[in-house]
């Protein structure tokens, strides 16, 4: 099968696309060439690159013919995040190619009413981000479910992978927090700490776009969350971290109010942001209809980005990681 991945050098498609080329296929990888793939594999000599500016390409409104162009079976789309450049990338693929499939989030959804969030009971979104995802996901089931192009869009939670900051126990990129907890000195906690993040490897998302591409009749129409197989409280996330470094967690519950006074304006927007989601995302659809099997839980994720990024002195911590 010949697949275009537009995005194949970012977080997933560093997995994604040596994983495509080892399974058979003819990868081209359509970036813009400002950066190299976060894992090095042979593979990717391979892999026909195209380089492409997607922003000024969709302005001058070439951008479809370009994937056009490249005469596919199936696009992954890893970098649309407006109903309207999906659109019109779809628009241009009907009729062309046979499958495009999407990269979503765990966002679409909103705070979550019941957990686990399956496809079928989420909550309406909240946010630019969360809302235009929503959008893209019922506007491609939708051109499906009435015979238009076979889509499918795929759902991940906070991916976290070597090469990359993983969204820590506060729910934001704040470096400290990691410094804190490998010293064992306190930290404030928003809240009781019962609020729930759900982090993915970018591997495990890579697992699911490329069982999407290979069964596109059980795949066709679906959305799928792409999560690991369980979720982390900020409590039990914060314990488990400290534990890597032989630590006890120490945590002070504080009001959101004396939280944000503590911090960064940016990291209290980015703690509640997901914090205030609290997610929980059932992956039965894709287990059951994609034969999803996920290898990371949620804490080996995201030690895999801790362990990259200090072994490449990007992350200040007090302690060795004892796992």
């Amino acid at each position: 099968m010949r697949i275009v991945v537009i995005g194949g050098s970012g977080h997933v498609g560093s997995f994604l696309v040596p994983r495509l080329v080892r399974a058979g296929h003819q990868v081209v990888n359509l970036s813009r060439g400002k950066s190299q793939p976060y894992v090095v594999d042979e593979a990717w000599r391979d892999v026909q690159q195209v380089l492409i500016n997607r922003e000024a390409a969709e302005a001058d409104g070439s951008f479809a013919d370009r994937v056009v162009a490249l005469d596919s079976d199936a696009v992954i789309d890893m970098t649309g995040f407006t109903l309207t450049s999906t659109v019109a990338l779809l628009e241009g693929l009907r009729g062309h190619t046979g499958h495009l499939l999407h990269c979503g989030s765990i966002w679409k959804y909103g705070p979550s009413l019941k957990i686990p969030v399956t496809e079928e009971n989420e909550s309406p979104p909240f946010g630019e981000y969360g809302m235009q995802k929503a959008a893209i996901a019922r506007m491609l089931q939708h051109e499906t479910r009435s015979g238009g192009l076979v889509t499918t869009s795929l759902h991940p939670g906070h991916i976290s992978g070597p090469g990359w900051p993983a969204i820590g126990p506060l729910g934001n990129l704040d470096p400290a927090v990691w410094t804190a907890l490998s010293a064992g000195t306190e930290i404030a906690i928003p809240g009781i700490g019962s609020e729930l993040l759900h982090h993915v490897h970018a591997d495990d998302v890579a697992q699911a776009f490329q069982l999407a591409v290979e069964h596109r009749d059980e795949a066709a129409g679906e959305s799928f969350n792409v999560v690991a197989p369980s979720a982390m409280t900020v409590r039990g996330f914060a314990e488990i971290v400290a534990g890597w470094f032989g630590q006890e967690a120490r945590l002070r519950p504080v009001s959101w109010a004396e939280f944000r006074a503590g911090t960064t304006d940016e990291f209290a927007d980015q703690s509640w942001e997901h914090l205030s989601r609290s997610l929980y995302a059932s992956i039965d659809k894709a287990r059951s209809l994609l034969g999803f099997a996920p290898a990371y839980e949620p804490e080996a994720a995201v030690l895999d980005a801790v362990r990259w990024l200090i072994d490449h002195d990007q992350l200040n911590v007090a302690t060795a990681l004892t796992e």
